[in-house]
């Protein structure tokens, strides 16, 4: 089955369609009014390394995360479902502009909707701070 898996991840791109749809999607976040807040702190390419190393051992490439998984990852920001919709509206506009095949975006939409109900949060009392130089994350939509 890992083999199998495997040549499924390299036949949708690999490594390869990860950092373009990453690059991409990523310049959209940073250049998001709203969007970007989150991010002020957090170097680009940083951010871009950590989703690909990610959805690549998701999809069936090589395990080289080492971060944390993304509930844990997000606890300080208080994520919406408004603020979740207006990230899924620019990550379906990097799969268009990346021309990514309808299976990667199928399987990389079902990995970011198994943990909707762990990163979206009712109030910014459900948040929590990984870090005592932490802050609560929360922003109004400009």
């Amino acid at each position: 089955m890992g083999s199998a898996k495997r040549a499924e991840y390299e036949e949708m791109g690999g490594q390869v369609i990860l950092e373009h749809i990453s690059k991409v999607f990523y310049d959209k976040i940073y250049e998001d009014p709203w969007l970007k807040q989150y991010f002020v702190n957090v170097p680009q390419e940083h951010i871009e390394r950590q989703q690909v190393m990610f959805m690549q051992a998701a999809l069936g490439g090589e395990n080289l995360y080492c971060g944390q998984t993304p509930p844990a990852a997000h606890k300080h920001m208080y994520i919406t479902d408004d603020l979740y919709r207006a990230r899924q509206v620019l990550l379906d506009e990097a799969f268009v502009e990346c021309k990514a095949s309808q299976n990667l975006i199928e399987k990389w939409l079902r990995i970011d909707d198994a943990f909707f109900n762990r990163i979206v949060k009712a109030s910014p009392q459900d948040c929590e701070v990984r870090y005592k130089s932490d802050k609560i994350l929360n922003f109004v939509r400009p």
